[in-house]
């Protein structure tokens, strides 16, 4: 088995961790739809998502390993890491769970990180600004692709609008550490390498709520709740994800195709 590797935690390297494992673990979370799709379009298009989630990874994962400056790239990054050295928000290792559930979430995050994105195309980092133009184009269709299905399934049948209610309330919770804030975020945002998470509360909750009310669904109440997965507390979901993800290389250390 390969050992595992350590990375830095100045300020600038966590805020680019906890963005490229967002986006990594929401695209495993997403491929397991593969082959499952309620229908064939979905299915492919399900994939293209997950398949544009990896390569924002990517992206910020090698930016992450080059300011690091301990020679990681983003495959050891992405493969060779404890589970307590992942930095995403518990919402995207939380299980698949059903269609209604997956078009939430994705909608939710998709929304989040085209907030994200283009503010991050005015970074004081050249390359990460530069990867923001590639995906907030992306971004802005996975937003667009999984807000349809959310009203179509919200505002449907009388199973489809339940399926619905039940995902938003599991969850709504999880939304919260989408905001969260501590020294990393003052510090990218002091320095311009991108805003605070707590920057994009006010025009995520505008945005979604009115997606919400199209979808004939009531938003919920606050919730106290505070996952703590950006700070590597992952829940019970985390580690099975990872052996997944992380089998083919720890089998096969330096493996080539």
């Amino acid at each position: 088995m390969t050992a595992s590797i350590e990375v830095g935690t100045t300020p600038q390297v966590r805020y680019l961790l906890r963005l490229g494992d967002t986006c990594l673990i929401a695209a495993q979370r997403l491929s397991e739809w593969c082959g499952h799709a309620p229908i064939l379009e979905e299915d492919i298009a399900m994939s293209n998502i997950a398949l544009d989630l990896l390569g924002q990874a990517r992206g910020v994962l090698t930016r992450a390993g080059e300011l690091d400056g301990r020679g990681h790239d983003e495959d050891q990054l992405a493969f060779l890491r404890e589970e307590r050295h992942y930095l995403n928000p518990v919402l995207v290792e939380l299980p698949r769970g059903d269609f209604a559930f997956t078009q939430l979430r994705q909608a939710a995050l998709a929304l989040w990180l085209l907030l994200l994105w283009e503010r991050l195309q005015a970074s004081t980092d050249a390359e990460l600004a530069a990867i923001a133009a590639k995906a907030v184009k992306e971004v802005r269709y996975h937003f667009e692709h999984a807000g349809d299905w959310v009203v179509r399934l919200g505002d449907g049948s009388e199973e489809s609008a339940q399926r619905m209610k039940a995902a938003l309330t599991t969850l709504w919770p999880y939304f919260n550490e989408l905001f969260d804030a501590d020294g990393a975020d003052a510090a990218a945002s002091e320095t311009g390498l991108g805003p605070a998470w707590s920057e994009l509360r006010e025009p995520w909750t505008v945005r979604f709520g009115a997606l919400l009310e199209n979808a004939a669904m009531v938003v919920p109440g606050a919730s106290r709740y505070q996952s703590r997965g950006r700070n590597g507390v992952h829940s019970e979901h985390m580690g099975p994800l990872l052996a997944q993800l992380q089998y083919l290389q720890r089998a096969y250390p330096g493996g080539r195709w």
